[in-house]
């Protein structure tokens, strides 16, 4: 097995609407916004790839939007989904699989490309994956998550017969998928979305997607304005960071703007803090 990070870019969001009840004289000390109280965030991806597939885990932003919608993000920084895919010499025909976490336009809106007149997938020769409790709630969203569900980035894989399911599992029990790769559903910050647990020669790898955007989410109740059961949120985190403290498991952030896993550990107090930061890769050797 070969994990590989994608870097498909950085955009900005508010920081009020990142760290929700807790006061900004808090996270900023943490995430520095800026004049508009936005905060740079990456779309951090990841590709796994094991005997003949070679997996994509989310897609970013893509670049099929308008000029107005991409002014509200302010997608930025050097790298895309491209560049970083031919960086580690894959093409995207040699994508076999797409594991979406979830719809959300941040994270599903490179799956789907403008061709033409057309929207097609962007991965010519890849099956993507999500499973049926998201999809029904993403394609009758409701008022809140609205704005997230952009119908063009995912309808088309519908469409072109590329989607598959996986099952969805009950709130944070971990269900197997492939070899090496299990999913841990949550339902905290949207309907079942898909943690993918890596087993990398015996190391345990949580993909925390929007469970965990960043090290800076780490306590209990800095959860994001964006989730839609925010106490549900608490108790997935609660769990997803005791496993972690408890079987060592190594944290891959989609959104931190610059750190990419850490691991976890307690203080004397028996509180959970952060034990290393760094690169994936500082983990795996």
């Amino acid at each position: 097995m070969k994990l590989s990070v994608i870097h498909s870019g950085l955009f900005k969001l508010d920081g009020g609407a990142m760290f929700g009840v807790v006061p900004k004289s808090i996270w900023e000390k943490l995430e520095q916004p800026d004049e508009q109280n936005l905060c740079t965030w990456s779309m951090r991806c990841l590709l796994i790839e094991t005997g003949d597939r070679k997996i994509l885990i989310d897609t970013g932003l893509g670049n099929k939007q308008s000029d107005k919608f991409f002014s509200y993000y302010q997608p930025h920084g050097p790298y895309s989904l491209a560049t970083s895919l031919h960086n580690h010499k894959v093409d995207f025909s040699q994508i076999t699989d797409v594991l979406l976490t979830h719809l959300h336009f941040d994270h599903v809106g490179g799956a789907v490309i403008q061709d033409n007149q057309s929207l097609i997938p962007a991965f010519s020769q890849a099956k993507f994956w999500s499973n049926q409790k998201h999809w029904n709630w993403a394609i009758a969203p409701n008022s809140r998550e609205k704005a997230s569900f952009l119908k063009e980035n995912f309808i088309p894989l519908e469409e072109n017969k590329v989607l598959h399911f996986t099952d969805a599992g009950p709130y944070t029990q971990i269900t197997p998928w492939i070899e090496h790769v299990d999913l841990i559903h949550v339902y905290g910050h949207t309907e079942a979305m898909a943690l993918p647990l890596i087993d990398y020669f015996g190391k345990k790898i949580c993909y925390c997607a929007d469970l965990l955007p960043s090290p800076s989410h780490i306590p209990l109740p800095y959860v994001m304005g964006y989730d839609t059961r925010p106490l549900f949120t608490m108790e997935e985190k609660s769990y997803i960071l005791e496993k972690a403290v408890e079987e060592n498991w190594i944290l891959f952030f989609e959104h931190a703007k610059e750190v990419e896993a850490c691991t976890l550990t307690r203080d004397e107090k028996g509180k959970i803090i952060v034990s290393k930061t760094g690169n994936l890769a500082d983990f795996l050797n």
